[in-house]
């Protein structure tokens, strides 16, 4: 019961969150200041979330395949691969490490 609800709150708090975003007037949305640092924050969540997603199991800290497919997907980024060979080649990566016993 109590993981209900904590979903129905949570639902609730992402509403809210959203509705706060429409009742922003314009001017505001569009200072300059207010641009940049959305626009940083875009960067650093998801930069963090790869990080914790590379990094982390079991509460832990893991080097595995996955790191070599990161530093694989980086690469091709910098060559400027399209997106989705991007994701092909990270895939592929951490399947031959798998297989290859780095788990």
């Amino acid at each position: 019961m109590i993981a209900w609800l904590w979903v129905i709150a949570s639902s609730v708090i992402a509403y809210l969150t959203k509705l706060a975003g429409y009742l922003v007037p314009r001017e505001i949305l569009e200072r300059p200041a207010v641009v940049r640092v959305a626009e940083a924050m875009t960067v650093g969540l998801l930069a963090a979330l790869v990080v914790v997603q590379t990094l982390s199991a079991d509460g832990g800290v893991a080097a595995d395949a996955r790191i070599l497919a990161l530093v694989v997907a980086v690469v091709a980024l910098l060559l400027r691969a399209p997106f989705l060979v991007v994701v092909l080649l990270g895939a592929g990566v951490v399947a031959l490490g798998r297989y290859l016993g780095l788990n």
